[in-house]
């Protein structure tokens, strides 16, 4: 398997198939060389095994919650992380640790688009 279908592979087992293939077509138009950035980007990190993908997870949902207007990729990674493992209380506690260091408006909106996500599963 090469490293875009190995790529693929992981982001299905991240979100699910269906959402996997809503994000490629939603690219395919405009910028596809996003989607295989993007794939090829999933499959380079998880060559490396030093930390796990809830940690890695973990990692991501605070990085994205800190730079704010990201409610599209906090979706699939708070999704991507329920996946891995991550408890609802889990995810809901990387915000929450992350609150005095990113301010509430930021952390505010995390939360929100977590609520969203824990609605639809």
């Amino acid at each position: 398997m090469n490293s875009y279908e190995n790529g693929k592979q992981i982001r299905e087992q991240m979100v699910g198939k269906e959402k996997s293939q809503e994000i490629s077509d939603s690219l395919s138009d405009i910028a596809p060389i996003i989607d295989e950035k993007v794939l090829l980007l999933f499959d380079e990190n998880q060559k490396r095994s030093i930390i796990s993908m809830k940690q890695r997870e973990m990692l991501t949902l605070t990085t994205l919650a800190t730079q704010g207007d990201t409610s599209y990729q906090l979706d699939f990674h708070i999704q991507a992380s329920l996946n891995a493992g991550l408890t609802k209380e889990e995810i809901v506690e990387v915000f929450v640790h992350s609150l005095p260091y990113i301010g509430f408006p930021k952390t505010l909106n995390a939360i929100a688009v977590a609520r969203k996500v824990f609605a639809t599963r």
